[in-house]
């Protein structure tokens, strides 16, 4: 027999390129998987499998399957099955028999434009919901890492997540001052991989790269311990398996140019910062949050390229996510601003 719950929680989505998370109130994040679809064929009918399981198929079923990403660089490229993979994970989360909708806090970059953030509402709406309150990244990774964003403190963040890096000030409950680059972690990944392509002729699928990125002892390139990775992948000619030794300075030497870009997003912030709000940066510094910001010495780099101290935000790939579930947690204390139906 069926059972109906009449209130259905509130939820916080966290649309990401790589990941989506959701998080249900006074529950904490309960879907944590990549946001990735595959199908056979076109259309919602020929969908195989979605998030985990979608990601466990790719490189191991046969070659008519198609892999799709409906989001890149932060904002969905795909409705359909955008939609499609929203309503999964919602499901998944909340289950389906509830008699009234949920209210949804969904996150969105900083610089997104209209039809951007006109697809991310009506996919949330089509879900079937009550209200949505839409919240910037870098507010809800400031709130989510902790800091006092609704004192009259300027709190700087800097999220870096698979699709775009959001740099911004946060203060007295709203975004002072923010800067949105769609380089993040995939360019970073990008790089090591064409690196790979150019100097060793292998091919390497994203999750080597990834795994390399990971593995970097130190993304300045000014390590003097020489530290070497077995990498596996395929040869550019024969498309043969192919092991190759990686000197992994030379791989941070590659991923240079994407971490110059995230440079520039914070200089640009830096230099705009209201004079009332720049002592508190300078005292309290710069916080890193998003999956990322803990690349090895990725906080000395910055603290050394702009003389104000970097700390790596606790859990920081699941700042974003936590901040939107406060919100959702406290969904009667939202303000209009933001808040886009219902």
């Amino acid at each position: 027999m069926a059972v109906f719950q009449f209130v259905s929680p509130d939820i916080a989505v966290d649309l990401g390129t790589n990941n989506t998370r959701i998080y249900v109130k006074d529950k904490g994040i309960v879907v944590n998987e990549p946001s990735v679809v595959i199908t056979r064929g076109d259309g919602p009918k020929n969908i195989i499998a979605v998030g985990d399981a979608a990601d466990d198929l790719i490189g191991r079923s046969s070659g008519d399957i198609r892999v799709v990403h409906p989001l890149r660089d932060g904002v969905i490229i795909d409705y359909e099955m955008a939609q499609v993979m929203i309503s999964y994970f919602v499901r998944k989360a909340i289950g389906t028999r509830h008699y009234f909708r949920p209210r949804v806090v969904v996150t969105m970059p900083s610089e997104v434009s209209k039809v951007e953030r006109r697809a991310v509402i009506n996919a949330i709406e089509k879900i079937g919901t009550k209200s949505i309150f839409i919240v910037e990244q870098a507010f809800a990774a400031a709130l989510g890492t902790g800091l006092p964003v609704y004192e009259p403190q300027g709190n700087f963040i800097v999220d870096i997540g698979g699709g775009t890096t959001e740099v911004a000030i946060v203060s007295m409950g709203g975004i002072v001052l923010s800067h949105s680059v769609r380089v993040a972690g995939n360019k970073i990944d990008e790089a090591i991989a064409g690196f790979l392509k150019k100097q060793h002729a292998i091919l390497v699928t994203d999750r080597v790269a990834e795994q390399l990125k990971l593995d970097l002892p130190d993304v300045t390139a000014d390590s003097k311990l020489e530290h070497i990775a077995v990498v596996r992948g395929r040869d550019i000619a024969t498309g043969m398996p192919l092991t190759v030794d990686v000197n992994m300075t030379r791989v941070s030497e590659a991923i240079r140019e994407p971490l110059s870009e995230v440079l520039a997003a914070i200089k640009w912030v830096l230099g705009r910062i209201p004079p009332e709000l720049a002592s508190d940066v300078l005292q309290n510094g710069i916080f890193l949050t998003g999956g990322s910001a803990a690349l090895p010495n990725l906080d000395t780099l910055i603290a050394t390229e702009f003389g104000v101290p970097v700390s790596v935000a606790r859990d920081a790939g699941e700042c974003t996510t936590l901040g939107a579930g406060y919100m959702a947690d406290h969904f009667d204390m939202l303000g209009g601003t933001g808040k886009v139906s219902g």
